[in-house]
Parts: C-alpha cells; sequence; structure tokens
C-alpha cells in the first residue's frame, strides 16, 4: 500500500501537508507523533471516513477510492480506532459481526455466531463473555472486542490506532503475540502509539509526523530520545517531573467501602497536596472504587469524608458540591460532549457558579472558559471550535479544565493520560504539579506503572476488589508493584 502527496485541511487548521507513506506485505509500520499531528487524520483516509483533497492511495500499485468503511473492508483493510466503535446495548458477538452476521434461512444463526465469535476471542487467549453485552465491559475488556473485531474480517491491512492505551502489560504481550502471528500470515500492520517502548519491540519502520507533515522515516531501533526530538521538535529531559509539595490535612477519607462482588472494605486516605497513585491489572476494581467514591454507582456499605464532613453517598451532584472532581477514563463517552464546544464543553461542571435566578451569566462563563483555555494551553483554532475535533490530548486537558472551574480540591483522575502523546503527557504532569503545589489533593489511577511510579507520593495497589498494599515511592518497584497486583489473581481479563 501507498499513500503519496496526502493532504487534508479541516477549518482552520492543515490536518495534512503532502504526507507520503507505503507499507509492505507483513510489515508492521509504527506511526508516531504529538496529538494533532495527523496520525488519525492520515489512517481515517484508509478507513473510508476521511476522503483526500489532494493526492493518491495506491493498493498493489492500482489507485484506489476508498470511499466508505464497507469499501475499505472489501479492500482487505480493517481498522481498530483509539476511540471504540462498539454498539453498547448489543453483546459482544453482535459487535464482532455487526453487519455480517451469519444466517440460516434468512435469519441470524445465533448459535454459529457464538461459535465464532468464541473462536476468535480464545484464538487471542482473552477471558471475555460472547454473550456480554458491551455496556457492561470495562474500557479494556471493549478494546480487546475491537481487536475481535478486526481478526474477524480476515484483513490483508489491519491499522491499530492506540490498541494498547487502556491494556495491562499482560494483555499487551498477548496482542503482540497476535501481531507476531499475522506477520507470519503475510499481514500488513499501521500501528499507532504514544508507548514508546513498544516501537522496538513489535514495530519494522517508523514515520513520524509533526503539524502534518513527515518529519522522517527510520527503524524502530531509533534511540527513543530521538524519536522524542522529531516528535516534538524539542528534547524533554524530564518525563515525569514530579514536584513534592508540603502535604497538608486529609481532603479525602474513605472507610470500608464495600459492594458486593466488586468492592471489599477499602479505606484509604487523601491529603491536601499529594497525589496518590492507584495501581492494579485489569478488572481489580479501581474504576469501579473511583464511582463509587463519586458517588455514580451505588455501595453496600462504608463512609467517604470530605474536608472532614461525612458525605452522602450516591450522589454525584453532592460530591461536585463538595469540591470533588471525576476525570473519567472514558474521555469520549463520558467526559465530553463531542457536539458542543471547547468553550461550553469546559463551562458544564461549574454552570451553578454562574447562575443567578436560574439565568446563567454567559458573558462571566465564557471569560472564565476562556482564561481556562489560556492557562492550560488548550491548542484550539478558536473557543466556539466543537470539541470533537481537538486532539486527545486538548480534549484532556479540557476535562481537567472543567473540574478546575467547578473549584474542585479533590480530584480523581482515572487512567489521566490514556492515549496522549508525550508533550501532553508533560503538560498533564505539570499542571497535576501546579494543583497540588495550590493544596488539592489528587487520586490518580493508571494502568501505566512508569507513571504511577514516577508521579506518585504513595501508591495503593489494588486486586480482585481490594487494596492489597501501600507503598512507599521510595521502595516501589514495578515487581511489587505486580507482586501485590496479582495477589489472588490469574492476571486475566475477565
Amino acid at each position: 500500500m501507498e499513500m503519496r502527496g496526502i493532504t487534508k485541511r479541516f477549518p482552520g487548521v492543515m490536518a495534512l501537508d503532502e504526507v507520503d507513506f507505503e507499507l509492505e506485505k507483513g510489515e508492521v509500520h509504527v506511526i508516531l507523533g504529538e496529538n494533532g499531528a495527523g496520525k488519525s487524520t492520515l489512517i481515517k483516509m484508509l478507513s473510508g471516513a476521511y476522503q483526500p483533497d489532494e493526492g493518491e492511495i495506491l493498493l498493489d500499485d492500482e489507485p484506489v477510492s476508498i470511499s466508505s468503511a464497507t469499501v475499505a473492508q472489501e479492500l482487505g483493510i480493517s481498522t481498530i480506532y483509539q476511540e471504540f466503535n462498539l454498539v453498547p446495548q448489543l453483546t459482544t458477538a453482535e459487535n464482532i459481526f455487526l453487519g455480517r452476521q451469519p444466517r440460516r434461512f434468512g435469519l441470524v444463526n445465533r448459535r454459529k455466531m457464538g461459535e465464532e465469535a468464541r473462536r476468535i476471542l480464545e484464538r487471542m487467549k482473552v477471558r471475555v463473555d460472547a454473550n456480554a453485552l458491551v455496556s457492561n465491559l470495562g474500557i479494556p475488556q471493549r478494546q480487546m472486542v475491537e481487536i475481535a473485531k478486526a481478526l474477524s474480517l480476515d484483513a490483508r491491512i489491519l491499522v491499530m490506532d492506540e490498541p494498547t492505551a487502556s491494556l495491562s502489560g499482560q494483555e499487551v504481550e498477548r496482542l503482540f503475540e497476535i501481531i507476531r502471528g499475522l506477520k507470519e500470515e503475510e499481514v500488513s500492520m499501521i500501528f499507532i502509539s504514544h508507548h514508546l517502548e513498544e516501537v522496538a519491540e513489535i514495530g519494522d519502520r517508523v514515520t513520524v509526523l509533526r503539524d502534518g507533515k513527515v518529519v522522517d522515516r527510520v527503524p524502530a531501533s531509533t534511540n527513543r530520545s530521538e524519536f522524542v526530538r522529531m516528535m516534538v521538535g524539542r528534547p524533554i529531559e524530564d518525563q515525569f517531573p514530579r514536584q513534592q509539595p508540603e502535604t497538608g490535612e486529609v481532603l479525602l477519607e474513605v472507610n470500608n467501602l464495600s459492594q458486593k462482588g466488586i468492592l471489599e472494605d477499602a479505606s484509604f486516605q487523601v491529603r491536601a497536596g499529594e497525589v496518590v497513585g492507584m495501581a492494579g491489572i485489569v478488572g481489580a476494581g479501581r474504576t469501579e472504587l473511583a464511582r463509587a467514591i463519586f458517588g455514580v454507582d451505588p455501595v453496600d456499605s462504608g463512609e467517604v469524608w470530605v474536608e472532614g464532613r461525612r458525605m452522602k453517598l450516591g450522589n454525584p451532584r453532592e460530591a461536585k458540591r463538595r469540591g470533588m472532581g471525576f476525570v473519567t477514563e472514558d474521555r469520549q463517552g463520558q467526559g465530553i460532549v463531542p457536539p458542543l464546544s471547547v468553550e461550553e464543553n469546559l463551562s458544564l461542571a461549574s454552570l451553578g457558579l454562574n447562575t443567578s435566578v436560574g439565568l446563567v451569566n454567559r458573558r462571566e462563563q465564557r471569560k472564565r472558559a476562556r482564561k481556562m483555555i489560556e492557562d492550560l494551553n488548550i491548542r484550539t483554532p478558536s473557543p466556539e471550535q466543537e470539541i470533537r475535533y481537538l486532539s486527545g490530548g486538548n480534549q484532556q486537558k479540557v476535562v481537567i479544565g472543567k473540574w478546575l472551574l467547578a473549584n474542585s480540591r479533590v480530584l480523581i483522575m482515572d487512567e489521566p493520560t490514556r492515549g496522549i502523546d508525550v508533550g501532553a503527557k508533560v503538560e498533564i504532569y505539570e499542571l497535576m504539579n501546579e494543583l497540588t503545589k495550590n493544596g488539592a489533593g489528587i487520586l490518580m489511577i493508571s494502568s501505566d506503572l512508569p507513571e504511577v511510579l514516577g508521579m506518585s507520593d504513595r501508591i495503593l495497589v489494588m486486586s480482585e476488589g481490594r487494596i492489597t498494599g501501600e507503598l512507599s515511592v521510595d521502595g516501589a518497584t514495578q515487581e511489587n508493584v505486580m507482586e501485590l497486583a496479582t495477589q489472588g489473581s490469574e492476571a486475566a481479563v475477565e
């Protein structure tokens, strides 16, 4: 496959500027670049989601027009997007074969569909129930369903946009085993990742994009620091720039929070000025604990105290009023409202602060939102730009800024840097430093162990709904974190 002179413009943005790209048979070609560099736009040309304004795409040296997802599939191209393309109300099997259900006498053959889905999932060595509703699956399990859907197409070209962003170490290695097997079958793959340590392990060649242009095309064995320099245009000396201010009073106290079959007697504290990291494998209960604390999900027993006052459980509005913010791991589904503007998304959690006698003071709301755009260096053509057109890193800044405008002193950040580039990650980390310096307390849930070790002041580890240990950051290693994370667990996708 070859792409020649691909150019794509959006209102106020040159997304791609005469990009050349090629893919050989049986090759894993990695695309690197900051959020907004043009990576996702480029692969959407292959999936039929976008059409190039200029340039051409060739398959087997023949020009092709990929006008839709159906055409892409007919050409043997399958794409796994960073943001999931699943129907929550359907089962795993129904999503895998959506639009291609096996039929018998004109009716959907559900037995065969279930058997085929289970065969693909077993090939991937993951335990996801083929009959489970996707709405009941966690983010990592949904990622596995997306991968299974792509594998069911028997594609010649497989495009993967951040497939490992929400997977733990075991699941990542499992995915890499699948990729190595596909290479032996001469399937060609495009692999986009912000985890630079994955590049040499799985890639053959790397194309680096910056500001919609190709910076260079280099071997996957290239030094990581050189990748960073090419991506951001400057070296980044400190990947985890954690500053440790003085800790103060207890801001958040959780006592014996329990939910049958999900959480068991979870207890911990977060103080002003500290980042408490929370690690664990997929299915450990970290996100469920965060949702229970914020009141999204009900609990059977336990207490949550904020700044010394007991909080009513199961009431997110109460949590917000008491100064708690929740940066969800599902940015697209729960963190932003895609059709709304950047300005409107920033204001969602603080409308009450700009309201008098039932009327929103739009002028004050606009003023505060625009100051937040400036303070957080949110890159957008204008405050009125629909947030859906921003890069992942800038969308994440909006999600965090939304809670800052609500004057949150306790921030629960679930996978705060999932799917964003190394430069944007450092900006998020610096923002966390600024928040704790000003007296906020942060509970940071992350599947990225280097991130947990690099940005935490204390580390809590969960396994099967229980907090199995607490580690000081000075003595913590990836090995002893994983030892606590796998207590009583098979470390598999549930």
